[in-house]
This record gives structure tokens, C-alpha cells and sequence, in this order.
């Protein structure tokens, strides 16, 4: 990711540094991070949507799959968002259909959970990429700004959405010949939604990659890629801390999942010196 600030994680107490970084909010007394995190499980790997890469004409695909999703998806939505363009885009998001939408968090941990979760091969690096959606939205057309302000949030809500820029084509008319970035909170369609402390990234152009925009605005995000040798780490401590796929996918399929990775064996792999307990030895005459 050319041009975006880059930071390698030397411990796992450095990692915790970067993954929480400008999250001092002097105005409000607390700490409140104002970016989205997504992990990826190599750090090569491009910030995309899923609709991108599909390939073919994105415009065209997307109209297509989102009116057939509609129709064939109703039997089985108990309370249909009929008619409510942004409902429907997160709920196809949500089940793997092919959108505009990519997925990120506002936990650092849930994205580490991604970055460090996959199948990559274990002498990959992996990487988190944060994006600041407060100054991503300073960025907007004053309309819009307006409309954000008003509502007294930092991020859009599907309804907002829906007011704002109901139909794909009023999405694909903002801005001045250039893609806008907007994220928003998606509607807690299960619990899943909820414990991924989910949020979704969209771009006003369907043709439009995520990972040449953060190329060309480099100041709203940084990296950081997590070395290989430290994945297992972050994995074991991450799971110390309950984030992992029992939590985040609800339900039997995860509980399996998070069993099925927490018995195969791992690597083994000495912690970092200032992560390991120190040793005491006896003095002389004692057991």
C-alpha cells in the first residue's frame, strides 16, 4: 500500500501501542479511537471490494446481483427492508453476496482476529490498515457534511443513507468526479453484526478500489503489519482474551471453527524477551 504510513510491530505490547494510536480525545476525557480497522491475513494483500473482484463491468453486476438477491431472498428475510436500498446492500454483504460494501470494525482486536485467523501460510506477514472515518467525512460534499452534522454522529446510519441517497444512482452522482468514501453502521441484523462491532466502508463509485483511494489520501490511514514470527503470539493472546470465532460467528458453525484451530497443534515459537516471565532461581541450600 504505497504511500500509506507503514508500522511494523516489534512486541506484542508495541502492537497494543499502534493498534490503540490518537485514540486521546481531550474534548470528551476519554480515549475514542476515530478509526476502522480491517485485518488481513497477508500484508500484500489489497483493501477491495467484494464486487471488484468479481470482475467485469461493476455497475452493471451490481444492479443484476442486488435485484435478484431481493427476489429470491425474500422467503427467507422475516421482515423484508422493502424498498430500502441500504438494508438490503448490508444484508447481501452479510451473506457473502457480491457488494460495494467492505467490511471493517471499530475493534482493533476484531480486525487482529482477521489478520490473524487465516490459512496464509505461517511465514507471511499479516497486517491491520486503519482509516480516520472522522476525517474521511470532512472530506464529504458540504450537503452531506450537513446532513452528518445534524444527526450529531461521526458515521452514517443506513436510514440516514437512505434519506440522503436512496437509489444507486444518487450514490453514484455525489461528488465532482471523485469517489467519496463514506462508512457506516449496518442495521444489527444478528448478533454477529453486533459482537464483530461491525461497520461498512463505501465507495460512491462501484469502479472505484478502496486500496487506490487510501493510495491517493494517504494522510487517513496508516498500517501496520504484524511479522510472521509474531503471528502465533497475537493469535494465543487473542484468544486469552476471548476474541475469537465462538464470540464472533455465533452459533455451532463457530463454536466448531474455534475448537477445530484451538486443538492443531502450533508453532513452536519462543515469546519476545520483554513478554517473558522472568527466572527465579532457588537460592543455594533451597529446593
Amino acid at each position: 500500500m504505497e504511500g500509506v504510513r507503514t508500522e511494523v510491530a516489534r512486541s506484542w505490547s508495541h502492537l497494543c501501542e499502534l493498534l490503540f494510536r490518537d485514540s486521546w480525545q481531550p474534548e470528551l476525557g476519554r480515549h475514542r479511537s476515530p478509526f476502522a480497522y480491517k485485518g488481513l491475513s497477508d500484508a500484500n494483500y489489497d483493501v477491495v471490494s467484494s464486487l471488484l473482484r468479481l470482475g467485469g463491468d461493476p455497475r452493471r453486476s451490481e444492479r443484476h446481483l442486488l435485484r435478484n438477491f431481493r427476489k429470491y431472498a425474500i422467503q427467507s428475510v422475516q421482515r423484508p427492508p422493502e424498498g430500502h436500498l441500504w438494508n438490503w446492500l448490508a444484508l447481501a454483504q452479510h451473506h457473502g453476496l457480491p457488494t460495494r460494501l467492505v467490511d471493517w470494525s471499530y475493534s482493533p482486536f476484531v480486525a487482529l482476529h482477521f489478520a490473524t485467523v487465516g490459512r496464509t501460510p505461517r511465514n507471511e506477514d499479516a497486517m491491520v490498515v486503519a482509516v480516520n472515518f472522522v476525517e474521511v467525512h470532512r472530506r464529504m460534499p458540504e450537503g452531506l457534511k450537513r446532513a452528518l452534522d445534524e444527526e450529531g454522529g461521526d458515521v452514517w446510519t443506513a436510514d440516514l443513507l437512505e434519506r440522503e441517497l436512496p437509489t444507486l444512482d444518487a450514490l453514484e452522482a455525489t461528488g465532482d468526479g471523485e469517489p467519496i468514501l463514506m462508512f457506516f453502521e449496518p442495521p444489527a441484523i444478528d448478533q454477529r453484526i453486533l459482537n464483530q462491532y461491525a461497520l461498512f466502508g463505501v465507495l460512491s463509485d462501484a469502479r472505484a478500489s478502496m486500496q487506490e483511494y487510501l493510495r491517493a489520501h494517504p494522510e487517513l490511514a496508516y498500517r501496520i503489519v504484524i511479522p510472521s514470527e509474531m503471528r502465533q503470539e497475537a493469535r494465543d493472546k487473542l484468544d486469552q482474551a476471548n476474541v475469537n470465532e465462538r464470540v464472533l460467528f455465533p452459533g455451532l458453525d463457530g463454536l466448531s471453527r474455534w475448537l477445530a484451530r484451538h486443538y492443531t497443534p502450533g508453532e513452536n515459537v519462543a515469546p519476545e524477551p520483554e513478554n517473558q516471565a522472568p527466572v527465579i532461581r532457588a537460592k543455594e541450600g533451597e529446593p
